[in-house]
This record gives structure tokens, sequence and C-alpha cells, in this order.
């Protein structure tokens, strides 16, 4: 999508700096972060949140996991504890309007989030 900021991010035309990167997601630092680690995990496939999930994303989904507990380890936030949030459309907070995935850590949460 041309103008949608992460797949700008994703196709090299917006630079970032990216703490991770293979052939489906891509992640970054959060510019403004929540937590001492805040992660924002991002697919290249343009899809605009959860909804727009189909059977052919499952690898997608599940790479987004494996590389949420990677980082999470790299990270040192692995056995204290970790989130990954995926807020979907404004009223759950989503601000971009392309699937993207938040690792927390570094600080104990609250339950029930919000």
């Amino acid at each position: 999508m041309s103008d949608c900021l992460f797949c700008k991010m994703a196709n090299g035309a917006i630079p970032v700096t990216k703490v991770y990167e293979d052939d489906l997601l891509f992640a970054i630092e959060d510019i403004n972060p929540v937590a001492p680690v805040h992660i924002l995990i991002i697919p290249k496939q343009h899809l605009v949140n959860s909804l727009e999930l189909a059977a052919e994303n499952d690898q997608l989904i599940g790479s987004v996991y494996r590389v949420a507990a990677t980082l999470a380890r790299e990270r040192g936030v692995a056995d204290a504890g970790f989130r990954v949030v995926n807020n979907n459309n404004a009223g759950a907070g989503q601000s971009v309007f392309h699937i993207h995935f938040h690792l927390l850590g570094g600080r104990n949460f609250a339950w029930p989030p919000g």
C-alpha cells in the first residue's frame, strides 16, 4: 500500500533501524515506548489488522510469536515475563492500520490491561 507507514519501512522508502528481519516480518524499537522493552513486530505483508487474517497467514502469525520469544530472550525479559499485544481498530488503540504486534517487557503489568 503506497501511503502506509509500515509498508514504506518494509520496502526501504523510510529508513529505520531494524532489530530483526526475515522474509516475512521485521522488528523495530517503538518510538514511544511504554515499557523498558517495547519492540514492534511488523509483518511485511499489508494487512489492516487481525480481522483480515486468513488460513494462509497461519505461518506468518506463528513467526510473529516465535520472533517475539527470541527477542524477549535476547532482551533479558523472557524469564520475568513479557506481553505480545495486537490492537485492532481505533477503539482498541490501533493508530497505524497495518497489522503489527507490540512486544512489551521489563516491568510489571497490571491485569486487566487498559
